[in-house]
């Protein structure tokens, strides 16, 4: 088992090593800086003098020692607009995207458990047909597109919901909150259903398929034989066995999940990652930008290197078979 930890740490840290090496070409790339923090009434010379202080003029090798050296001291840079560490503006940001992700998930967690677990019990009901149906809808709607419908619905037409923003915020050390006020909560539930609107259809749709097959297995049979309780057999033995793959792709539709929050912040201008990310683009912020990238990078790196360490754990043919064996 330490062997085959040891394996994925250092497959995580060659992916992290991509990630910056993508995000400092970007860094290379994306608009000039320069133009940006001086505007249109700054000569020429200026600008050279300016790009030279920066050590823009640098060779990109050196660029980018300099770049990995600071990054590992958790250092990317200072913002261009905010004119402050880019860390510091990811951190003050990161709540707002966290909560998001949160409700989400355990809206995503909640509805498709049962939902998956009913419609691979009982298939041909009406009700677990229209929820097949539904998850195709569900897929192929953008999440940016559903937003827009449910603010139409209950913003403009019943005026249920707020349509923008994150409402009243408590602040706990630093950590700015719209769990513990009743404005905060009203602000999430929009932007969070539209956040989980596109993993739902899916998690429902693996956990029925998964479910299922699970459900035809010999051992399966041999518990409907000894004249187990269904719910016993449907719950302990099928369900518990259905969690595995699950889990899998929950720990990669999770980073999926933050990446979407790009959009649905946009559209309800909820001040968190998604929200920065475009603003750094739009101003051409480029340390902003590497940090947000790294940020994210890092994260999807993290949760898939604990679901694979999860999973040899749960199941040790994994090991085995990663093992190169």
């Amino acid at each position: 088992m330490f062997a085959f930890v040891v394996r994925r740490i250092v497959q995580a840290l060659i992916v992290v090593f991509v990630i910056s090496i993508i995000s400092f070409a970007i860094k290379n790339n994306v608009g000039d800086p320069i133009r940006q923090i001086t505007g249109v009434s700054v000569s020429e010379k200026e600008r050279d003098e300016l790009r030279e202080k920066l050590g823009l003029n640098d060779p990109v090798y050196i660029q980018y020692f300099r770049f990995m050296k600071k990054a590992v001291q958790g250092d990317f840079g200072i913002s261009y607009f905010y004119k402050k560490p880019a860390v510091d503006v990811i951190i003050a940001k990161a709540p707002a995207t966290i909560e998001l992700v949160l409700v989400s998930s355990f809206i995503i967690v909640f509805l498709s458990v049962p939902l998956g677990i009913y419609s691979a019990i009982y298939p041909k009901k009406l009700f677990s047909r229209f929820l097949m149906g539904g998850s195709i809808v569900g897929v192929s709607i953008p999440v940016f597109l559903t937003a827009i419908v449910l603010i139409y619905i209950f913003s403009i037409q019943l005026g249920w919901l707020p349509s923008y923003g994150r409402g009243e915020l408590v602040n706990i050390n630093g950590w700015q909150t719209g769990f513990l006020t009743v404005s905060g909560w009203k602000h999430l539930i929009l932007p969070s259903v539209s956040l989980s609107s596109i993993m739902l259809p899916l998690f429902i749709r693996l956990i029925r398929s998964e479910m299922m097959e699970v459900l035809e297995s010999e051992y399966i049979k041999y518990a409907w034989a000894k004249g187990l309780d269904k719910y016993r057999v449907w719950f302990v033995h099928a369900f518990k066995n259905t969690l595995l793959p699950v889990i899998t792709v929950g720990g990669v539709q999770l980073g999926i999940t933050i990446a979407f929050t790009i959009l649905t912040e946009t559209v309800f201008q909820w001040q968190g990652l998604g929200f920065l990310f475009m603003e750094a683009v739009e101003r051409s912020d480029t340390s902003l930008l590497i940090a947000y990238l790294m940020f994210v990078g890092i994260v999807m790196v993290v949760v898939n290197t604990l679901v694979d360490i999860i999973y040899g754990l749960v199941n040790p043919t994994i090991r085995v078979t990663g093992s190169g064996k």
